[in-house]
């Protein structure tokens, strides 16, 4: 299995995610500099780590989505390879067009950084299956423009489709209709706001992010 995580200036939890790629694959993943032109052929998986890309200027996500490798990103995801973006990385998918909605500022305009009460919304994506019927979870929060907006249209078709996957039962930041996690339709895109890579080890708090990486990797072993 041959995964990578994208680096860009600013990223913080790009080791997070490559020691939760490492803990469940057994191999440590490519670390993919921003600036290169093309990810490395094979790729079975790629993650968009959190943190605060370009400082988050113009607005999060918004530069950082124009940066070189990720033109080849976008052809990646839509061939298929499944891609998870957290935090800052669903911020920069939905810039990159490659997620439906926009994340804005929280609601009270505060930085918000919680332990976040979950609720699997669709237990049949390839991110979530792994969780069985198991509907709590709870992740790790820690980001200042968490809050989901799309139009009321958008909003029903995502809703129609399965595509929302982890809903807020405690929304902490204004999210429409309290999503914390949406997929494309092909549903190999996943970009969420919550972290499950801070939730890999009982001694950081808890394991309930374990699943979500064994669901999509355990599939492509």
């Amino acid at each position: 299995m041959k995964t990578a995580v994208i680096v860009f200036p600013g990223s913080n939890c790009d080791r997070d995610a490559a020691m939760a790629l490492e803990a469940v694959t057994g191999k440590a993943p490519l670390m993919v500099w921003h600036g290169d032109s093309q990810l490395p052929d094979g790729l079975d998986f790629i993650m968009v780590p959190g943190g605060f890309s370009y400082g988050d200027y113009l607005r999060s996500g918004a530069v950082a989505s124009r940066s070189p490798v990720m033109q080849d990103l976008v052809k990646k995801a839509e061939a298929g390879v499944p891609v998870l973006g957290v935090c800052n990385g669903f911020q920069i998918l939905t810039e990159a067009g490659l997620l439906p909605g926009a994340l804005m500022r929280n609601a009270g305009l505060r930085f918000v950084c919680e332990p976040a009460p979950l609720t699997i919304e669709n237990h049949n994506s390839a991110f979530t299956h792994a969780y069985g019927d198991r509907k709590d979870v709870v992740f790790p929060i820690a980001h200042h423009d968490g809050n989901f907006f799309a139009d009321q249209a958008t909003l029903d078709r995502i809703e129609g489709e399965g595509q929302v996957i982890l809903r807020y039962r405690k929304n902490p930041n204004g999210s429409m209709r309290d999503i914390a996690g949406v997929s494309n339709e092909k549903g190999n895109v996943l970009g969420m706001m919550p972290h499950p890579e801070r939730a890999i080890d009982a001694h950081h708090g808890g394991t309930d992010g374990l699943a979500l990486f064994e669901s999509i990797l355990g599939g492509l072993k």
